[in-house]
């Protein structure tokens, strides 16, 4: 393998956290057999879509500084594989999901000790069935050479309804693929541009806020097409996103991607439920946090923060306050229990210093969206107060939990035991069959992901913002 420098977002940093020589690195030596192991595992680093990433592996280990670049070059490599390449911290202004953290010094010298390199590295990227998935993706798309060029190309006269078009298929498969359009539709789509296809992408126009004319031309298929090349950089950013978490998450736990808008309750390491959310709007994206479920609130009321008082309750008068059941107490605004509460019927109470939770709403439209950012930044959930009743029966809670919810006032209901939640942000799903599905990306937050894999920019639109009420 030639070798090559290493590319700058490896960075000072990144080596300053592996310089020098612990007791445990002096304790084994690298040799031509370890040496060729890290070698090769380099190699095949487009398994885990690191294949833009240059290492460098020095040529001569025989002396003290041989030796100490090499356990570099290892610590290098084995960082990316079981933290990432990038650290989400930096990324982002706020990421507090649990991360995955090993003793990687430790880890090599006794697999310098004991020979086995090769078996160490394979160990540190996760091994899960959807790492799995992403990976064979990946690879099946660099045999092809991920070909920059659009799937569909882009029609010299646009396309309207009723058209005959032979990408026509194609354009089906994308829209049932990002949820405009049901699967068994989009797989038995003929070359004829139907009404059914027409209001789906008049949906889609809507929420990019382009022109809903239902008229497929450049800009519509921009948000469509998606390239082998744009597949890559998903996929690869997708993998990268899975080694930044622990190994292995609770077994009992609330997922939230806020990039499809969906719920995943793990109990006892089964999915137990699923339901749709609302996440944070582009502007008030909901954070990257692991933060627990502490206790349910029923009919809560709601502080309005200042941030939504001063941008969107400014100027409304005491009539407004009447009419939403709102009062000043304390020097804020109060909205008090009710069906139209904005929290709607239920909280669902979580620890952190950001001010996010889960919650019901009384907007029960935004449900059958297909682009689901349009809160304020908490988590809005599909029926909420089912989900709450399963979360009191699941902890022997539910004559509490219906007691509090018949007080027709805020009352809470501690629970004997958190619930961790992730929130998440993950543009590849698997679908049903298991196969990598590349959905949106509305917070254009893989872009910064991609660049440090080795990625450039992807031409796309960005989804609209704009809440369509008050609430958090």
């Amino acid at each position: 393998m030639a070798r090559t420098g290493i590319l700058p977002l490896i960075g000072a940093a990144a080596l300053a956290g592996c310089s020098g020589t612990s007791e445990a690195e002096g304790e084994a030596r690298w040799t031509s057999g370890s040496i060729e192991d890290l070698r090769e595992a380099i190699g095949e680093r487009a398994e885990h879509g690191l294949d833009r990433v240059r290492f460098e592996v020095p040529e001569d280990a025989g002396s003290a500084a041989g030796q100490t670049a090499m356990t570099k070059a290892a610590l290098l490599y084995a960082s990316a594989l079981a933290r990432g390449a990038s650290d989400p911290g930096e990324l982002y202004e706020v990421y507090t999901v649990p991360r995955n953290d090993p003793d990687l010094k430790a880890g090599l010298a006794k697999a310098l000790a004991e020979g086995d390199v090769d078996d160490w590295l394979d160990s540190l990227a996760p091994h899960d069935g959807a790492y799995e998935a992403l990976s064979k993706a990946y690879l099946a798309l660099a045999d092809k050479k991920a070909a920059p060029s659009p799937e569909i190309p882009v029609p010299e006269e646009p396309l309207e309804a009723g058209d005959e078009d032979p990408r026509v298929p194609a354009i089906a498969r994308q829209l049932a693929a990002s949820g405009y359009l049901s699967g068994a539709v989009g797989r038995a789509a003929g070359q004829r541009y139907s009404e059914e296809m027409v209001a789906a992408v008049k949906r889609m126009q809507a929420d990019y806020g382009i022109d809903p004319d239902g008229i497929i031309g450049k800009d519509a298929l921009e948000i469509l097409n998606f390239s082998d090349a744009d597949r890559a950089r998903a996929l690869a950013v997708a993998m990268e996103r899975l080694r930044w978490l622990e190994r292995k998450a609770p077994d009992t736990r609330i997922d939230v991607n806020t990039a499809t808008g969906r719920l995943t309750y793990w109990r006892e390491g089964k999915v137990a439920d699923r339901r749709k959310a609302v996440v944070g709007e582009p502007g008030h994206e909901t954070p990257q946090l692991g933060s627990p479920i502490y206790r349910l609130v029923a009919n809560p009321t709601w502080t309005v923060p200042r941030s939504i008082e001063e941008n969107e309750l400014a100027g409304k008068g005491a009539a407004y306050l009447r009419a939403n059941n709102m009062a000043r107490k304390d020097g804020w605004i109060v909205q008090q229990s009710g069906p139209e509460n904005s929290l709607g019927l239920v909280k669902f109470d979580m620890k952190n210093d950001h001010a996010i939770y889960l919650h019901d709403t009384p907007a029960k439209a935004l449900f059958d969206e297909v682009q689901r950012q349009r809160s304020h930044g908490c988590v809005r959930v599909e029926d909420a107060l089912g989900f709450a009743a399963l979360i009191a029966s699941h902890a022997g809670l539910s004559e509490e939990w219906t007691a509090a919810r018949e007080t027709g006032e805020e009352t809470f209901v501690a629970l004997p035991r958190e619930i961790p939640v992730r929130l998440l942000y993950q543009t590849v799903v698997l679908d049903e069959e298991g196969t990598p599905s590349v959905h949106a990306d509305p917070y254009d937050w893989d872009t910064r992901v991609a660049r440090k894999l080795g990625f450039g920019e992807r031409a796309r639109h960005v989804l609209k913002a704009g809440a369509q009420d008050v609430g958090p």
